[in-house]
């Protein structure tokens, strides 16, 4: 059961909307929402942790993004933070 909290007219104008788009227009959607959410856990982090520096922001946005669980001490032995 799909939860939601759009009526079903308002819905269905999203609906004719998207369907009116090109696949291009649907594309961009897609990358400039997926950016925006890469902006906000960015931030979350930077909250976080303030003091760590920019690759150690990168590092945790893409363990975020890759790995549901902390990186494993033989992953992070491998590869360690600069």
């Amino acid at each position: 059961m799909l939860i939601t909290d759009t009526s079903p007219a308002v819905q269905s104008v999203q609906l004719e909307i998207q369907r009116a788009m090109t696949g291009e227009r649907r594309l961009l959607i897609a990358l400039e929402m997926s950016m925006f959410a890469r902006e906000l856990a960015k931030e979350r982090i930077r909250q976080e942790h303030p003091a760590w520096p920019e690759a150690q922001f990168a590092r945790e946005l893409i363990r975020l993004a890759f790995l549901p669980k902390p990186i494993p001490a033989w992953l992070s032995r491998r590869f360690p933070s600069r």
